[in-house]
């Protein structure tokens, strides 16, 4: 193994500072098939976590674990010290698919409002976040654009509308489930700087699903490995590149190591 790239196998100790999500020995079954199994880990406040690993390992499981989409059949799953279902009614997290289900008769603006206008329509106090749904727009790319309805907009603006719509209740955890996998490699590229950006700006935890090894080594604080059949973690690598990272660092010797440390252990998986 390169000597570049730490590992630590599951479960995984404590971070030195807050934690923002914490699996402890969860599991998640489906009648009698087991989809995950005893994943422990604490996830650090304000890290960037990129999940990886086969077809059928959990990845997207996880993700909706963590969510409260749905249940653990055991084991404690909690974000911010809270339960899954009281940080989902805190808005303290907000999730982003690989489809940006805009809705098509609401412009990019509306689409961004809707969190905000739902919650006052349902009497619900919800998080002020520092920033106005226009700015966000700005902030991912799309300033001029508010008024340009979905079918208006390409693939990977409509993402960008969706992250934008994410983080207008200033979540403090941002899970994404493989949002930029149906998009070309170069929109692809400038959308991973992108949310890099985002992450520096916002202070805001996020957890990444992706089938990209390229694309988790980039965006990955740490990335963690799962194993299939059951899903389980098989181990998180630390990624020590500089920052900001940029796609040049792609061509350079330590990328190349990562992601081909990856690949040996997507191998074996």
């Amino acid at each position: 193994m390169s000597s570049l790239v730490e590992t630590q196998a599951a479960p995984v100790g404590s971070p030195t500072g807050p934690i923002a999500a914490s699996l402890k020995d969860a599991s998640v079954k489906f009648g009698s098939f087991t989809a995950i199994s005893g994943i422990s880990i604490d996830i650090a406040e304000g890290a960037f976590y990129t999940i990886l690993g086969p077809s059928g390992c959990g990845k997207s499981t996880m993700l909706r674990l963590v969510s409260d989409l749905i249940p653990a059949a055991a084991g404690d799953v909690s974000i911010f010290g809270k339960s899954t279902e009281e940080a989902r009614l805190a808005r303290e997290f907000a999730f982003v698919f690989q489809d940006a289900t805009l809705l098509p008769w609401r412009s990019a603006l509306k689409n961004v409002e809707l969190p905000l206008e739902i919650g006052r329509r349902r009497g619900i106090k919800l998080p002020v976040g520092n920033k106005t749904p226009r700015e966000l727009l700005k902030l991912v790319g799309l300033e001029g654009r508010e008024d340009a309805l979905p079918h208006e907009l390409s693939g990977g603006m409509r993402q960008r509308v969706a992250i934008a719509r994410a983080l207008v209740c200033q979540p403090k955890l941002l899970l994404m489930d493989e949002p930029f996998g149906a998009l070309d490699e170069m929109t692809r590229d400038h959308l991973n700087l992108q949310l890099l950006k985002i992450w520096e700006e916002t202070g805001v935890t996020i957890l990444f699903v992706t089938h990209s090894i390229p694309e988790a080594v980039f965006l990955g604080q740490k990335v963690m490995m799962l194993q299939a059949h059951p899903g389980r973690l098989r181990e998180v690598v630390d990624i020590d590149l500089p920052s900001p990272r940029t796609i040049e660092q792609r061509d350079t010797q330590e990328f190349v190591q990562y992601s081909a440390y990856m690949r040996k252990l997507l191998e074996t998986c």
